[in-house]
């Protein structure tokens, strides 16, 4: 759903929208929906803002992602909201580095409008965790046949690293 600038000079956009599997991509990061994605808000411009877009709604999700221990999929509910600022591109300096404040970092820039889809995409990689493990316990793979050690146990004796073998016979 593309949100036209000219079209928000006019009046304020409401969306509703359920988005399917595949209707957003999340190329290189092998996510997937686990559940159609379902996004509601809306999209004004700010009066005597030089243009600036606020947009505004709530979304809920739930992300099929491989855990990064163990490598299964696991589904991760997400549900939360934004608010966010756009300004056009042309406000844009021209010089190559510019100084920014903190609050300034929370702004975006379009061209002439805004992709809903991509709004979404990027709030959806910020909600999701940095490590995705299926749970705290997860043991992960086993380094030396490849088992999933949650699933079965394997014979397998961890090799010591001994480049810093001498440092055990230092006293204390």
């Amino acid at each position: 759903m593309f949100l036209s600038v000219k079209e928000l000079e006019l009046r304020k956009i409401g969306f509703d929208k359920v988005f399917e599997s595949g209707q957003i991509e999340f190329e290189g990061e092998n996510l997937e929906l686990g559940s159609p994605l379902h996004a509601t808000g809306s999209a004004e411009l700010l009066p005597e803002s030089g243009g600036q877009v606020r947009v505004r709604g709530s979304y809920s999700v739930e992300i099929v992602a491989q855990c990064d221990r163990c490598l299964a999929r696991v589904p991760f509910p997400l549900q939360a909201e934004f608010d966010l600022y756009y300004r056009p591109v042309s406000d844009l300096p021209d010089e190559e580095e510019i100084k920014i404040d903190a609050g300034e970092a929370e702004i975006g820039f379009y061209e002439d409008g805004l992709e809903l889809e991509d709004l979404l995409r990027e709030q959806v990689l910020l909600a999701l965790p940095m490590q995705r493990v299926c749970s705290e316990t997860c043991k992960g793979i086993c380094p030396g046949c490849g088992r999933n050690r949650n699933e079965t146990a394997c014979d397998c004796k961890p090799e010591m690293d001994d480049r810093w073998g001498a440092l055990r016979n230092l006293e204390l």
